[in-house]
């Protein structure tokens, strides 16, 4: 068994564009700022990183020559002022070499020397190990560190022996110097918050121009669905105004040529229908008279029929027969060009609706087939003419391709009527329920011609919509058609609006 898939509700046309805007402008604005943002970070911090390099070796150049390989706790307080300014602190220790075998090298007392001959603020413990075996094995190195105090620069330096005629080696004096990136911390900051505020302004600019371009695409837009939502309606000569000659003035161009071409095929139905509904009122005036002699004449011929010979006597049971039908046929005709042509009209009076059905029965011999339930004391706003008819339809069908028993059973609140008419047969087949009222329709097309017209329905319900009411049928769940009129109690007025006999 299928079943049914609801489909989500999407977000609309000017929501989309608004976040398909926004997000290119945040990924182009993130991809922008984000790489400026990451390359003035590693120039700023390149730079602190190089001129701190180029400062140290350069101090540590007027160190040269040593006064000794093998410095003294003085001499190694000399090294580490001389390798450090205002802005930094830096530490000097000398080792002696030892061989592989016995471990790593042991490191002597260090030098150090803090801004202006302060205490360094750096502890010894921001040197990382790998820092001090790059230096121990001859090369300049350094690293960035984030102490409590914000982030540090540590570079750290071999003084080397040269030698003429030898090979230069380690002296085994280690230099390091700590400088505050301080400075650089708030100028990279500050890039980052420019970076962030550029990114705003370019959203704050995007959804301006998502807003300008939705409202420049959604325009159109909006006047092509009211203008299919008029056409829908019926209002055939809806056109839209073309503006450009982009793609969705092609579009406006398009529907315009549609509703010209639908306005056309839709006139010409429209005259032709009149034509068919003129041709069938003409034909159906002009039968009446000879139909009015040949009934005459049919009765004439019905009441010698008994004194006829017999295939003489049939004939003229059957020309009669076939008269009656026929004028039948023709008043049917007559009746629906009346309501196709909007003249027919409501003859109203207050009437007893119990009473009504009573006198329909009991004119057409039906009073004992037909079981009816009617609610005492109704009274209506009516027209009892088109009533009886659509009672005679109703009952007449139940009577002629239903079972019995047939009811007929009327029910009431304060501004509507409600008459069922209820057999007890087979019911409708579900393919014919939808086609019950049309015209010229039978449930069975091998039923025969003299039967009906097909036009009894059609007409018993454009009666009811006479009144503002309506028709219809369902099966009953236990067998059988049902049939339901519903009136309201008070019949329209001339102006077409129905009085509910409610307060004023």
């Amino acid at each position: 068994m299928s079943r049914r898939v609801t489909p989500r509700p999407s977000p609309g046309l000017r929501a989309r564009l608004l976040f398909a805007f926004a997000l290119l402008c945040v990924v182009t604005a993130a991809a922008v700022a984000g790489g400026s943002y990451v390359q003035a970070r590693n120039a700023i911090l390149q730079r602190a990183q190089d001129a701190a390099v180029l400062a140290m070796t350069s101090r540590l150049e007027a160190l040269y020559p040593l006064q000794s390989a093998t410095p003294d706790q003085t001499q190694l307080d000399e090294i580490a002022a001389a390798a450090t300014d205002q802005d930094c602190c830096g530490f000097a220790f000398y080792r002696e070499m030892h061989s592989p075998v016995t471990g790593p090298p042991v490191p002597g007392p260090p030098g150090r020397w803090g801004p202006e001959g302060r205490p360094p603020v750096v502890d010894l413990g921001a040197i990382s190990p790998e820092l001090r075996r790059e230096v121990a094995g001859g090369r300049t190195a350094w690293q960035r560190v984030v102490l409590q105090d914000g982030p540090w620069l540590i570079v750290g330096t071999p003084l080397l022996i040269v030698e003429q005629g030898r090979p230069t080696r380690v002296s085994g004096i280690e230099v390091y110097v700590a400088r505050s990136l301080a400075a650089e911390k708030r100028s990279v900051d500050e890039l980052a918050a420019r970076a962030w505020l550029t990114g705003g302004a370019a959203l704050a600019f995007a959804v301006v121009l998502a807003l300008l371009a939705t409202r420049g695409v959604l325009g159109p837009v909006r006047e092509l669905g009211r203008a299919a939502r008029l056409l829908g309606e019926g209002e055939l000569r809806t056109r839209i105004a073309v503006r450009g000659s982009d793609e969705l003035a092609d579009v406006a161009r398009t529907f315009n040529n549609t509703a010209a071409e639908l306005e056309r095929h839709v006139e010409q139905l429209r005259e032709m229908e009149a034509d068919a509904r003129r041709f069938v009122a003409d034909v159906s005036h002009e039968l009446r008279t000879p139909l009015a002699a040949l009934a005459a004449v049919a009765d004439v011929l019905e009441e010698e029929a008994a004194g006829l010979p017999e295939p003489a006597g049939r004939a003229a049971s059957l020309v009669s027969q076939e008269t009656l039908n026929l004028t039948a046929l023709v008043n049917d005709l007559i009746e629906i060009s009346r309501f196709d042509s909007g003249v027919a009209a409501l003859t109203l009076n207050e009437v007893d609706v119990a009473e009504l059905v009573r006198a329909t029965l009991r004119v057409r011999g039906w009073s004992e087939s037909v079981d009816a339930e009617l609610a005492p004391g109704v009274m209506a706003r009516l027209d009892p003419r088109r009533v009886d008819v659509i009672l005679a339809n109703l009952v007449g069908n139940a009577l002629r391709h239903g079972e019995p028993p047939v009811s007929v059973r009327l029910s009431t609140d304060p501004h509507w009527i409600a008459l069922e008419v209820r057999d007890h047969g087979p019911g409708l087949d579900e393919a014919v329920l939808p086609h019950v009222f049309d015209r010229f329709y039978k449930a069975n097309a091998a039923r025969a011609r003299s039967e009906g017209s097909g036009l009894g329905l059609a007409i018993a319900r454009e009666n009811a919509r006479l009144h503002r009411g309506d028709l219809t049928v369902t099966n009953a769940p236990d067998g059988g058609a049902t049939f339901t009129l519903r009136l309201p109690r008070r019949a329209p007025d001339p102006d077409g609006q129905i009085n509910t006999g409610g307060p004023e």
